[in-house]
């Protein structure tokens, strides 16, 4: 377009150069409309497009962002579970220096006294049964 103007603007008259350029102001002004009706045609097309790949993208998007939730919560409870090991035990050794017993030792002491407990009982039973009855003493004032 440029050079046919330069051809014409060397060559030819003041009229032929003013046709041209409003035929070439014409074939852009034409050039736009089509444009613009095309757009209108295709835009709606374009548009559902668009939003057809956004919701593509939303769900991926969505879907990357539930896995690192997912990986943080259980990075998270991990390091909590360590964190209260870590305490449990520091409590424990700090227990046992101070001589406090443990619930484990605590529970071996019960069964320790429920057995001996049960075997005083038994002996207890076990020498009732066999002690002959005492008899009856005769005053030594009587006997003389």
């Amino acid at each position: 377009m440029a050079q046919k103007l330069k051809k014409l603007a060397e060559g030819s008259s003041e009229s032929d150069l003013s046709a041209t350029i409003r035929d070439s102001a014409n074939n852009i002004w034409l050039a736009g409309l089509g444009a613009f009706v095309k757009a209108q045609e295709e835009g709606g097309k374009v548009f559902e497009a668009l939003v057809k790949e956004g919701e593509k993208f939303q769900k991926r998007a969505k879907k990357a962002a539930d896995e690192k939730v997912v990986e943080m919560n259980e990075k998270a409870s991990s390091t909590w579970d360590k964190l209260e090991q870590v305490f449990e035990d520091r409590v424990a050794r700090a227990l046992h220096s101070l001589n406090v017993p443990t619930k484990k030792d605590i529970d071996n002491l019960s069964k320790r006294v429920e057995k001996l407990t049960a075997l005083v009982e038994e002996r207890s039973a076990g020498s009732a049964q066999a002690a002959p009855k005492p008899r009856a003493r005769r005053s030594s004032k009587a006997a003389d």
